[in-house]
């Protein structure tokens, strides 16, 4: 079971988990993005382009699915206006037994942050900045690949 859902609705933690566990697995590993109130931050506005990001996230999620033994893939990623504290992305995979479960996680995050076309903007005091790429994510990314 792979679900790839992007919408700017706020991500319910506990239907997402649920969702996930109704895969029957041994082991669920999963990661919640929330946004930070990093550098006086009052705001994050995500973009995304309609239809092209959804394709990219199932590309991923597809991509942990047949690297590992899932048995679920989720994926929900929020866009839009979020405050500090607001959940942005909740990434869950299942599998038969741990290892494969957190691996696949941490490859669809770590992914997920380079690939996927989302367009990033914070509001400060200050007026409001479009966040460039880091290269702590390309680094994570990379040890995926090969």
């Amino acid at each position: 079971m792979i679900a790839v859902t992007v919408d700017p609705a706020p991500i319910e933690i506990g239907a997402e988990h649920a969702a996930i566990a109704a895969s029957g697995a041994g082991g669920i590993a999963t990661f919640t993005g929330i946004v930070r109130a990093d550098d006086g931050v009052a705001a994050l506005t995500l973009e995304h382009y309609p239809g092209a990001t959804e394709a990219a996230l199932h590309v991923l999620a597809e991509a942990a699915a047949a690297r590992w033994e899932l048995t679920g893939v989720r994926v929900t990623h929020r866009v839009g206006w979020m405050v500090p504290g607001d959940l942005v992305v909740f990434v869950g995979t299942a599998a038969r037994h741990r290892a494969a479960a957190l691996e696949a996680c941490a490859f669809l995050i770590d992914r997920l942050k380079t690939e996927a076309p989302f367009w990033k903007k914070e509001t400060l005091a200050a007026g409001e900045r479009w966040v460039e790429p880091r290269g702590s994510d390309d680094a994570a990314a990379a040890r995926w690949i090969g």
